[in-house]
């Protein structure tokens, strides 16, 4: 998803506006009600991912939260706390966050530009990119503990199987 020269060459831009200027340029459906920050809806894999970008000015942070539509149910808890958990440590960067007040698994992460640095086109690409990715890796181990029913070991094993070749 490459940006245009010119967006390149304006200098600093709010990172919000270049996050904007992306999803514009790929066609992606956002909202944008403030200027520091921006809602966007990107087809993953497995799922839709809705993706919010907020810069917090106070810790010079670009925030990154990425959902997608499976709801926790209450019997569930546990078994998805264990397996956000297990997921977490597997992580290099970001982490899964459960909301228990409206039942969703978040993927975050911050982009830290600590003394006024610039953020480019190519670091919010590959946080969008990077966001979708990492929920596309492990959605299928939420859906075997949610959907199946199954243990957050079992979940995270059958998810991370990789298979050779195509049927």
């Amino acid at each position: 998803m490459p940006i245009s020269l010119e967006a390149q060459s304006q200098g600093a831009l709010h990172p919000v506006d270049l996050i904007e200027h992306i999803a514009s340029i790929n066609d992606y459906s956002f909202e944008r009600e403030e200027a520091d920050e921006i809602s966007i809806s990107v087809r993953g894999g497995w799922s839709d991912y809705y993706i919010s970008f907020t810069w917090i000015n106070n810790l010079e942070s670009l925030h990154i939260a990425c959902s997608f539509d499976l709801k926790v149910p209450d019997e569930r808890v546990n078994e998805v706390s264990k397996l956000i958990s297990k997921v977490n440590s597997q992580l290099w960067i970001g982490h899964f966050d459960f909301r228990p007040n409206e039942g969703i698994i978040l993927f975050r992460h911050s982009h830290m530009l600590s003394g006024g640095a610039d953020i480019s086109a190519l670091q919010c690409e590959v946080l969008l990119r990077t966001a979708s990715e990492i929920c596309d890796t492990y959605y299928q181990a939420f859906q075997f503990v949610l959907w199946a029913e199954k243990d957050a070991d079992f979940a995270l094993a059958s998810a991370m199987f990789e298979t050779q070749g195509e049927a």
